[in-house]
């Protein structure tokens, strides 16, 4: 079901980008043979440039397990396969039929991208029949393996026969006929060539048979598990794909209104929860889990800082208390005391929630605590003089986050960034004071939404919908929301078990290299080449090959000629011609870096 978008020259500059954005769907299709052999980066640089399609991620097939996994800007190790599912971000499902239809030889010089469309030219034959080929060559591992084990089996009556063995000579018998039975029915050149490799590898093999990883050596010298496990910490639960630590004492979170004044609270996240004693639980563990995705390397992680009511969150805390970086004020979202002690100026983001049940009656009385807690924000005012913070190699706050003076603080509240839970749509329209928006305007079409400083239960419905028409699409925004899931962990979190701690083994970190999605501000200068007024199609050409990062839209100022504006809109997959600006902030899909783990006495920057 696709949105349509109407765009006007009437309406504003802003709203246009806006609306090309908004317009924009998650489809699916099947790569042409054209893309078969190129890395995942050339692939997406190509759909991109020369089709106007923004490749996001690719299906893999795993052919043990008869498994598909969904890899995300995979990077340059992956290369496209025939008969790969690719998943595109673009206007129609017309549109994706480029990529299935794209020929080298045939589109190569076609610049009119309506144009390409089902050619008739060899390649698509040539296509099945490499198609055929790679089935061939899957069938000659599948009968080099039968091969192998008979080599194997042969090797093995032979052994036992030379080495006196007493065994069951019947049983020998029988298993050499077998051998021989199903050699006779084979070809005979590759069974000879193949049983000297299966030979060769024989010899490698312990004489005794094939032993476990964890069989203890030969020579009797045994490696202790237990003592190896003993000394290593348990940093992340047991899929590895959250950020884990031992079980905490609510009253241990809690901070008193002093003492989180006196708290260095920088670049945290301030959550405003309204609930009371008798409200109905909204499983906070799922808002905060995705903060704590594995992905991310401790240090990057940002403290949470919940203001609401204690006996409420005395039954959120049995899913949280495993969760790292968590602090809790006793006290109310609409004190302004409350809100100064947590440096809410000083924050990177201001969550408004409720939990309680929502007044059917008058719908405009649904979210009336929640729009008077971001209209009482956005009256304060603070001194400009606080988050300036020095840096010192290895300095940290009492919290654990590294200082650094980075973050500037707001001035007036309206510089907060902040985003709202709404329960009734048409509420919106009392969140922002000093917008033009009609009454009546569309939920999409209103400025709170399109800078992202209101979110309505409704958008729930929307991906719901997308994926009625797109199962597979679901697997990948639970993927980019939620940080990562696997069934392991889905099962454990069904079961009520909660998060649990487990060792850091080879398994359990690689669950760590998988893609994020990154803020990365132009002003920067991250990109070498890349300034103001170049394309974004210059941009994501350069931070997709050099830097391996996925560009997927742009975070742009709303007000250009007002410097104290902090108010922005998303562009979401720009156009590739759209000029860029100093002051733009970029969305990316980036790789885990191992290299940056933070140490004490490392300069952070």
């Amino acid at each position: 079901m696709s949105l349509i978008v109407v765009v006007s020259r009437e309406t504003p500059d802003w709203l246009n980008l806006y609306l090309c954005g908004a317009g924009m769907e998650m489809y699916t299709d099947t790569l042409s043979h054209g893309f078969v052999g190129m890395t995942f980066p050339e692939a997406s640089d190509l759909l991109f440039t020369r089709l106007g399609l923004l490749l996001l991620a690719i299906e893999l097939k795993d052919e043990e397990n008869k498994e598909c996994n969904i890899a995300i800007n995979p990077g340059p190790h992956i290369t496209i396969q025939p008969q790969t599912q690719g998943f595109f971000i673009a206007q129609s499902a017309d549109e994706v039929k480029r990529a299935f239809f794209w020929c080298k030889q045939c589109h190569e010089d076609i610049r009119d991208v309506t144009l390409i469309k089902k050619c008739k030219c060899k390649n698509l034959n040539l296509f099945r029949r490499s198609t055929k080929a790679i089935n061939v060559k899957a069938d000659f591992n599948n009968d080099f393996d039968v091969l192998f084990d008979k080599s194997y089996a042969r090797q093995n009556i032979d052994t036992n026969a030379t080495s006196g063995q007493q065994g069951n000579p019947i049983g020998s018998q029988v298993q050499l006929r077998m051998v021989n039975d199903v050699s006779s029915q084979s070809d005979h050149h590759l069974m000879g060539k193949s049983m000297r490799v299966a030979y060769e590898i024989k010899k490698l093999m312990p004489s005794t048979g094939r032993r476990s990883s964890l069989s203890i050596p030969p020579d009797g010298r045994g490696v202790d598990l237990c003592k190896e496990f003993e000394q290593q910490d348990m940093k992340y639960d047991s899929t590895g794909m959250f950020h884990w630590c031992p079980a905490r004492n609510l009253d241990e979170c809690v901070l008193e209104r002093h003492q989180a004044a006196m708290t260095v609270l920088n670049g945290h996240v301030v959550v405003c929860l309204f609930a009371d004693r008798d409200s109905p639980l909204i499983g906070l563990r799922n808002f905060i889990m995705p903060l704590r995705a594995s992905n991310f390397h401790y240090h990057e992680l940002k403290h949470v800082v919940i203001v609401g009511d204690l006996d409420y969150l005395r039954k959120e805390w049995k899913t949280l208390y495993n969760l790292p970086k968590i602090s809790i004020l006793n006290g109310s979202p609409l004190s302004r005391a409350d809100l100064r002690a947590v440096n809410i100026n000083l924050c990177d983001m201001c969550v408004i929630i409720s939990a309680r049940v929502p007044n059917t009656e008058d719908t405009t009385l649904a979210d009336k605590e929640a729009i008077l807690a971001s209209l009482n924000i956005k009256a304060m005012q603070f001194d400009d003089t606080l988050g300036f913070f020095p840096i010192r190699g290895g300095d940290r706050s009492p919290l654990g986050s590294p200082l650094s003076m980075h973050k500037k603080g707001a001035r007036f509240g309206t510089n907060v960034p902040m985003i709202t839970e709404l329960v009734n749509d048409s509420n919106v329209q009392f969140l922002d004071q000093d917008d033009d928006d009609d009454p009546d305007t569309e939920l999409y079409l209103t400025q709170p939404f399109a800078c992202g400083t209101a979110f309505a239960i409704s958008v729930l419905d929307s991906l719901m919908s997308t994926t009625y028409f797109n199962d597979s699409a679901l697997t990948l925004i639970r993927t980019l929301v939620t940080g990562g899931a696997t069934p392991e962990l889905e099962l454990i979190l069904a079961e009520g078990a909660g998060l649990r701690g487990g060792y850091s083994t080879a398994e359990t970190l690689s669950n760590r290299d998988r893609c994020r999605i990154a803020q990365i501000s132009l002003s920067d200068g991250p990109y070498e080449g890349i300034g103001h007024n170049s394309t974004y199609g210059q941009m994501f050409s350069t931070a997709l090959k050099k830097y391996g990062q996925l560009c997927i839209g742009l975070y742009r100022l709303h007000d250009q000629d007002n410097a104290d504006s902090v108010k922005r809109y998303v562009i979401t997959n720009p156009p590739a011609e759209l000029r860029i600006r100093q002051t733009d902030m970029v969305y990316v899909l980036e790789q885990f870096d191992p290299g940056l783990e933070y140490e004490p006495g490392k300069r952070v920057l």
